[in-house]
């Protein structure tokens, strides 16, 4: 049989009955001829309600402990999904992810995925079940413990499987019709894509598009995992939600495919730091020891052996790396003479494969902001997107402008 993923994220699988509606949009597709291995979250809500037993219980928690309490909630649920396969007359059981086994490393709650064998499902399916219920997010150390594998990481849990068992397709259900040219809560005229190249998704997903894990795409673009982004909530057809896939199956490429934006951005400056080779792996060592996730960078020309030093990051890391800077500076290893954070920021990014074969689309971008009066702080550039910084109150103005300016309130 071939064998298909489904993965239900948790506004998909909340309540009993949304459990019920799910497990019908299985049995379709055993109906089709799959063996079906159904990935499922905790039911919305519960893994931040485990999350705050955890730190009520023990601020400073053993991480290890941490993960055997989280992992639960996904536990139920796959056990729920299973049985309604049951009451449905389709062959069905739960898999917890020591029982697969998903092998991953010992780094609790961000585990990596190391290895999954596909013996012990693959014999169950050859004895008849039809559909792996599989507890996402979950996985077993090389110590024999619970370990999760971060936020989303249900997403990368199912593309996982599909990888290891050649799956025709992953199916990610969540409580979007698929992937859109922009935020819709944004702009009233964002489009839902059919196909979207998986760099461009990958982009996406890193500069704030909250449709697909960050790590699931990686992992999807270097396994050629074709995925397919899709509403639990809407009636379903073959051409529903978007494909995600290789550039090569998209007919003709949009010179730009989408805008993004990150709302919790923070530009940071290191005033008059000294202009010497190492000077930036001095700056950025103790960010990188600190857990600092550094985006754009930007070095302002020397004068009189002195320079500035900007960049950016989450706004909720803003202190982690002031202190970490300071800690650096009063051991020795830098000297500045300010550290100024802004934290009225938000990161506006223009992204398309087809930015690779056209000239012109950064002057574009830059005149659209200017002739709207949205004054550019930082600028960061890749072979397939354009990124600025810009002060948050002008987020919205921003993403509609470009998302009209470079077409993508038309239809394709």
């Amino acid at each position: 049989m071939p064998v298909l993923v489904m993965k239900f994220g948790g506004t998909s699988v909340a309540t009993l009955d949304r459990i019920r509606r799910a497990a019908k949009r299985v049995g379709v597709e055993v109906a089709k001829g799959y063996d079906v291995i159904v990935i499922v979250s905790a039911m919305s809500g519960e893994t931040n309600k485990l999350v705050g037993y955890v730190e009520e219980t023990s601020p400073l928690f053993d991480a290890r402990e941490y993960d055997a309490v989280v992992s639960s909630g996904e536990n139920v649920t796959a056990g729920l999904m299973a049985l309604t396969l049951q009451e449905m007359d389709v062959p069905a059981r739960s898999w917890q992810g020591w029982q697969v086994p998903l092998e991953t490393t010992s780094a609790h709650s961000s585990a990596r995925i190391v290895n999954i064998p596909t013996d012990n499902i693959n014999r169950k399916f050859g004895e008849g079940m039809r559909v792996a219920v599989v507890a996402g997010f979950q996985g077993i150390s090389p110590e024999g413990r619970i370990t999760t594998l971060g936020r989303g990481g249900s997403d990368t849990t199912a593309v996982a499987f599909a990888a290891a068992f050649g799956a025709e397709r992953c199916d990610i259900y969540t409580d979007v019709d698929g992937v859109y040219t922009t935020d819709p809560r944004i702009c009233d005229k964002a489009r839902k894509l059919d196909k979207i190249a998986f760099e461009e998704m990958l982009e996406l997903a890193s500069l704030g598009a909250k449709v697909l894990q960050t790590r699931s795409v990686e992992l999807a673009m270097r396994y050629k995992v074709k995925l397919r982004v899709l509403s639990s909530f809407e009636e379903q057809s073959d051409e529903a939600g978007t494909l995600v896939c290789d550039e090569e199956e998209i007919m003709e490429l949009n010179v730009v495919s989408g805008v993004a934006h990150s709302r919790d951005e923070a530009k940071m400056t290191l005033i008059s730091v000294a202009d010497r080779p190492g000077i930036a792996a001095a700056i950025f060592s103790p960010l990188s020891e600190a857990g600092v996730n550094v985006d754009m960078i930007v070095q302002n020309i020397s004068e009189d052996g002195r320079t500035d030093m900007t960049f950016s990051c989450p706004t909720n890391q803003v202190a982690r790396a002031e202190q970490a800077l300071k800690a650096a500076q009063d051991a020795g290893s830098i000297n500045f003479h300010d550290l100024v954070a802004d934290t009225d920021v938000c990161k506006i990014s223009v992204v398309g494969i087809g930015m690779r074969s056209h000239t012109g689309v950064a002057a574009k971008m830059f005149k659209v902001l200017s002739n709207e009066g949205i004054n550019i702080k930082v600028i960061t550039t890749s072979e397939i997107k354009i990124s600025v910084l810009v002060d948050r109150k002008y987020m919205e103005l921003a993403v509609q402008a470009l998302h009209t300016a470079f077409e993508l309130d038309k239809a394709a």
